[in-house]
Formats: structure tokens, sequence, C-alpha cells
């Protein structure tokens, strides 16, 4: 291939299947040939990234990230996608490996935020307690203007419940739960829309969406922004 993107998944595997699903649902296609070009590199080694963030201590994610980077840049790649929200805290140091662009997915889900809904103010925001904890939507949201609405100490528990003991432990997803944490963000909290910011909050959109509580899915938006610049940079067939 002479024109192609990577994608440094596996940060979880399901969320990265999910990731792929909707970039190749999304795409316009007819036939084979119209489907574009990337490298999945399923990197399923790569430490958890909240327990490094919230304790140093812990296996660094970097080390890994650090060689994903700098093995496949060898290949040439247009640019990058990291389908994984929480692992944006190593961004300012990953894009100095490369000189290959690295899609930002909270700031293109910020960017977003008109598209999906024209007069919002409080934007809510449920992660893993990495990315709450980081704040790497945080200046994203409020340097736009935006209202930040971060969820309770009983909704990031909850959060945390769905992400990691049901989808990455089980793979499963408690429809029940994720609605009411959906619930607690827009009746209880007053968000105007609530960004999932953790791409197993993608699974759990994908195979929960029988609701109608207004939400952006970060991941979502990162395969549509993927597909957009693709299609610039890969030629048509």
């Amino acid at each position: 291939m002479d024109h192609f993107f990577t994608i440094i998944g596996g940060m979880g595997t399901e969320a990265t299947e999910t990731f792929v699903h909707i970039l190749n649902e999304h795409t316009d296609a007819s036939k084979d040939q119209d489907y574009l070009n990337y490298v999945l590199v399923n990197d399923a080694a790569v430490p958890d990234r909240t327990d490094y963030i919230l304790d140093h201590s812990k296996p660094n994610p970097f080390v890994p990230l650090k060689k994903d980077i700098e093995m496949y840049s060898n290949m040439n790649p247009d640019f990058f996608v990291i389908p994984c929200n929480t692992a944006h805290y190593f961004y300012d140091d990953l894009v100095k490996l490369t000189t290959k662009p690295i899609l930002h997915m909270p700031r293109m889900t910020v960017a977003a935020i008109p598209k999906y809904i024209k007069k919002a103010r409080k934007i809510g925001l449920i992660a893993t307690r990495g990315t709450l904890h980081d704040g790497i939507y945080d200046k994203e949201i409020l340097d736009v203007g935006y209202d930040l609405v971060k969820p309770t100490e009983e909704i990031a528990d909850e959060t945390m419940e769905l992400i990691y003991d049901d989808i990455k432990e089980k793979n499963y997803v408690d429809a029940d739960l994720y609605h009411k944490i959906l619930d607690q963000m827009v009746n209880e909290l007053g968000c105007d829309v609530v960004i999932l910011g953790c791409t197993e909050l993608s699974v759990a959109e994908q195979r929960a969406s029988n609701h109608d509580y207004p939400v952006i899915d970060a991941q979502t938006v990162l395969a549509d922004e993927t597909i957009k610049l693709a299609r610039e940079t890969q030629p048509k067939n």
C-alpha cells in the first residue's frame, strides 16, 4: 500500500473492534476497493492507562506506545489513529516521536458538539477515572466556553463498573446500568449532552443504543474524522 493510516489499538480489544466496525460501516463503499487502506495494530499488552495515571508506580503505558509509534512510523503511514481516550494522556509526548500526524480524539469530539446539539452549554463527561483525573477533555471543553459537568462519585463508580467489571472483564454491556448513568447525567446533573469519553462506552452505545439521551460518542467522531482525512490522502480507486 502506498497510502494508508495506522490504528494503534488494543486498549481494549473489544473497543478497537467496535472502532473498526464503525469505521467500515460509515465508509461509503459499494465494492471491496471502496474501503480505506489501514494497518491495525492491536497491542493488547499496553498496561492499563488509568492504573498508571492514578499511580505512577504502576507499569507505564508510554513505553510500548512509544515503540508502536516509532516502529510503525517506519512504514510511512499518512497518519495515526489511537482509539483510546485515556491514552491521550501521552499525546504530547507521542507526537514528538513521529513526523506523521496523530489525530486527537478529545479535541475532535469537542469540536463536533455543534453538529449534535446546536445550543449546548452544559457538557457532561463520563469516562475512566484516569480520563476524569488527567483532564484531557477539561481544557478542550472549557476553552470553547462550555460548562463542564463531571460525574458524581457515585456515577463515576458506576461508570468504572460498566467499563471494567462488565465490558473489559466479561464482554458484557449492562444496558440498565448504562441507561441509569446517562439518566443521572442528563436529568439529575442537567447536562445538555453527554460525551462518551471511553471507547468501552462506545461499545455500550453500540449494543444498548435504545435510549433517547443526548450523547456524543468520541469513538464515532474519531472514525468519521479518520474517514475524512483518509479520503483526502488516499487516491481514489
